[in-house]
């Protein structure tokens, strides 16, 4: 055995000790809940000199899988990590990978599939990827994480496909444990051995092209091959698993049990769950009862072999899965489980358990009833677990909050008016929220609702305003709201319009302006912009309004296109070899404007008058023309690493530095709508950076070039937008 040392820590840390200790090339990434913590561990080594991985943060996991794709047929060595929706996002991408047979590994932090959206852990996710063609692995234990990133990459190498290394989010992600890394990268390095590509894509001399276009008999013998190549890796994950006992100590297999060989009744499941199983198997035998339990490490390929040696002797096997195949009786484990007994000829009563989605903690009392209602012969063969009954059909449905009518809104005020006439303005979200102390997300929609007169539907996408105003069963509005993913917030909102406009042009619903409004933000103009500027270059009738806090926020504050330039965030570290995010921020105003919508502005709290008059005209144009745009800038005390109470002072630092300006496009038309250097308020950007804790490093002296650049930057961007205003007039 090589020298190893012992770690006390997560699946996530030991994920990304593997990947540093591999010597990846290229890692391709966007921030999803809870598989997050791996770029974020890198960034830190990377940062601190201890792996230098190229890091590419993508606007969207999409472009993560297409990033990681064409690295990999660069010849690279690569690897991804995802969760949930993300892992959806991107899953047309898979396919491709494995068809074109190029080796990655992709860590799949399990995680619930939306919606409603929850971010805890089950299995409803990597169930997806079973007919992507690429070997899944599963691990149970942190240790198992660690060791099951390492044999992956070997085995895509070998047998030429990418492989997925998946385990349970929060429940093995993110709790610690004690377990064993090699002592030496070369170690590992020497496990994996020397990359090798049959046929290299950048050989200019023997060019290639890859992902022909095939028809039949083509693309059937394409499909033949990888099934072949599947079939190749049953006989060689049992040979790295003993080659990686013999290195490590620690020795695997396809499927592992627990007092198995004489059990009568065997309970068979995945992840974490199997940790507990194994505490009450030992107390229940040690009772005299003959129980057992299995799990498997490798969902694809099936090990069918392995598991009926394991199992198929019992009389009653309970599988429980943590996710469903819904209308087919069972989860996909189950599914699969029972056209195995089938095969081999068991004569074991199988039943189906569906539990612990959404994270719904599993413990040892429910492996015991587990236990019985396998044995119980009047128990059904397919139910659901842990299932809290309603309180029936008797209850009285009412809102919280009394709704705010069209008639309440109707107060008279043109163009915003004044700051004293809109305080009759009837709140459209009720006091009740769960932001952070100092957030900048409820003044600045409370601001953008003071100048809209008209009844509003709002649109969230995914991020901080979404989760701090709706966790069931309760709501902060007083108006129609509807919730979907970053990636098409636009999409659906445009859909929500036009059906609206349909039904009142046939009188199925009264007619009347409405203002359809989606908010934007926590980075969801990234993977979103495509969606928005597609509906803006559509020209739906709605407005779109971006808070710009700078971040991933939402996620653990990630950098986001639109983080500064310099700041410090948990994808930007600051260390020796790293000095914060590498490039400069998104200027999504400019990009939103040049798809030629109507209006677009830029507001901020520290100027509400200009903020509501702005939002009376967004309003406008979204109910007669066509898109508007509207981007506030929005404190986030948590991750800016600043004080609730300064926040005003801080916004205003920004807008008086030109870091964000303000100005509008109307009809094509810039016009500034406030100039620091008229009003003797200029600052130089820097006195901004050093009010928060994310960019206070870059007053200090070694950091004065990045400064300048940042600095240089500014001035044109606001050189160019007086231009543009000087022209109009």
């Amino acid at each position: 055995m090589s020298k190893q040392i012992m770690e006390y820590a997560s699946g996530n840390e030991m994920a990304a000790m593997a990947i540093k200790q591999i010597g990846y090339d290229l890692m391709g990434y966007y921030p999803i809940t809870p598989s997050t913590q791996i770029a974020e561990n890198l960034d830190i080594m990377r940062a601190n000199g201890e792996t230098d991985l190229v890091m590419v943060a993508a606007e969207g996991e999409h472009s993560a899988a297409g990033i990681c794709y064409g690295a990999a047929v660069a010849g690279g060595r690569v690897v991804n990590a995802t969760s949930a929706n993300g892992l959806l996002y991107a899953i047309e991408q898979f396919p491709v990978q494995s068809g074109t047979r190029y080796p990655m590994v992709m860590n799949v932090v399990c995680r619930t599939v939306s919606g409603p959206l929850s971010i805890k852990g089950d299995h409803s996710d990597i169930m997806y990827l079973l007919n992507a063609g690429w070997p899944i692995l599963f691990a149970t234990t942190v240790q198992q994480v660690y060791d099951f990133n390492i044999i992956a990459l070997k085995l895509a190498e070998k047998v030429r496909l990418p492989v997925v290394v998946a385990y349970d989010g929060f429940f093995t992600s993110h709790q610690k444990s004690r377990c064993y890394r090699f002592e030496n990268d070369d170690t590992v390095r020497e496990y994996i051995g020397p990359k090798v590509g049959e046929y290299p894509f950048l050989d200019l001399e023997h060019p290639i092209t890859v992902g022909s276009y095939m028809n039949e008999p083509d693309l059937i013998n394409n499909r033949y091959q990888l099934h072949l190549a599947m079939k190749q890796v049953e006989q060689v994950l049992p040979e790295l698993f003993l080659g990686y006992g013999e290195l490590s100590g620690r020795y695997y297999g396809n499927a592992e049990g627990s007092s198995c060989h004489d059990a009568d009744t065997i309970l068979v499941l995945l992840g974490s769950s199997y940790d507990t199983c194994l505490e009450v198997v030992e107390e229940m035998r040690e009772a005299g009862e003959k129980v057992g339990v299995a799990t498997l490490h490798a969902l694809r390929p099936f090990p069918e072999k392995e598991l009926y040696e394991l199992i198929g002797s019992a009389k009653n096997i309970l599988v429980a899965d943590r996710q469903d195949s819904y209308g087919a009786g069972g989860g996909n484990l189950s599914l699969e489980i029972r056209a195995m007994l089938q095969k081999y000829g068991s004569t074991a009563r199988v039943k189906s358990l569906v539990y612990g989605l959404g994270g719904k903690d599993f413990f040892k009392e429910d492996v015991r009833e587990m236990f019985r209602l396998a044995n119980d012969n009047e128990a059904p063969d397919f139910e659901y677990y842990g299932v809290t009954p309603g309180i029936g059909d008797s209850r009285e449905e009412r809102p919280l909050f009394k709704p705010v009518t069209r008639d309440e809104t109707k107060i008279g005020v043109t163009n915003g008016g004044t700051l004293n006439a809109v305080t009759a303005m009837p709140s459209r979200i009720a006091p009740g929220h769960g932001a952070c102390p100092g957030c900048g997300i409820p003044v600045n929609l409370n601001l953008l609702l003071r100048g809209i007169e008209d009844p509003v539907v709002f649109l969230f996408q995914t991020g901080c305003a979404m989760i701090v105003t709706t966790a069931y069963p309760k709501t902060s509005f007083r108006i129609p709201y509807i919730h979907n993913l970053f990636q098409n917030g636009a999409a659906t909102l445009s859909g929500v319009a036009e059906i609206c406009y349909r039904k009142q042009q046939k009188g199925e619903i009264p007619p009347g302006d409405i203002i359809f409004v989606m908010v934007s933000g926590d980075g969801g103009m990234d993977i979103g912009m495509g969606s928005a500027i597609g509906t803006a270059l559509r020209g739906h009738r709605l407005l779109i309004f971006e808070y710009d806090n700078g971040g991933y926020m939402n996620t653990g504050y990630q950098l986001s296109y639109s983080t500064p330039l310099g700041a410090k965030s948990s994808t930007s570290h600051v260390g020796k070899n790293q000095y914060g995010k590498t490039f400069f921020n998104k200027d999504m105003p400019q990009i939103m404007a040049a798809t030629g919508i109507p209006y677009v502005a830029t507001v901020a709290e520290s100027n509400p008058t200009d903020f509501i008059k702005k939002a009376a005209k967004a309003a406008y144009y979204a109910k007669t023309t066509g898109t508007a745009y509207v981007k506030a800038i929005s404190a986030c005390p948590l991750n800016w690493n600043d004080k609730p109470a300064t926040e005003r002072r801080v916004i205003e630092a920004a807008v008086n530095s030109c870091y964000f300006p303000l100005y509008e496009v109307e009809q094509g038309v810039t016009k500034l709508s406030y100039d620091p250097e008229k009003q003797g308020k200029k600052i130089p950007v820097i006195d901004w950076l050093s009010m928060m804790g994310r960019t206070k490093h870059l007053v200090k002296e070694e950091y004065n070039e990045i400064v300048e650049r940042m600095q240089q930057e500014i001035d044109q961007r606001y050189k160019v937008l007086k231009e543009k205003s000087e022209i109009s007039k």
